[in-house]
């Protein structure tokens, strides 16, 4: 069965909304790693094949990453257009979504954690696998690109 982005994002929005977690709120601890602790070190093995910064991967990879992000990966739903986790359906998740703007973030987490992450989801968080249901891992792998481009700083 096929569900619109719209309908996936308010789907997602409701089920937090009964489930208890809804408590509005930034994230408040955002180094704080969402991989479970007996998996990081494998999950920090992992390697982008666009590579670890922004600047690494094509301007192209760059522009699927956000379609992605914007588009079927729905992640622009929680973590906002601009990456700072605003967006609607995450405005009601305790912890807040990551923000992607948050330079320090980028700097801790690798690549590997960012990808664990949107494969099996992120426990205690409203964050839920997106492969295979929703995009591939190659896509996962843009859209890492492209989240690491909202960090200036990062990216130089």
């Amino acid at each position: 069965m096929k569900f619109s982005m719209k309908v996936l994002g308010m789907l997602t929005a409701a089920m937090f909304l009964t489930s208890g977690l809804a408590i509005a709120g930034p994230e408040k601890d955002p180094l704080k790693p969402r991989v479970p602790a007996k998996e990081r070190a494998k999950a920090k093995k992992n390697k982008s094949p666009y590579g670890k910064k922004s600047k690494d991967a094509s301007p192209e990879i760059i522009a699927e990453g956000k379609a992605l992000f914007e588009g079927k990966g729905t992640c622009v739903n929680c973590h906002g257009k601009l990456g700072d986790g605003n967006g609607p359906a995450g405005k009601v998740l305790n912890p807040g979504p990551r923000n992607f703007t948050n330079c320090k973030f980028h700097k801790k987490r690798k690549e590997g954690e960012l990808m664990w992450v949107i494969k099996n989801g992120s426990p205690g968080t409203g964050m839920v696998p997106l492969i295979p249901a929703t995009i591939s891992e190659e896509d996962g792998w843009k859209v890492i690109a492209y989240e690491r481009s909202f960090c200036e700083k990062y990216k130089k």
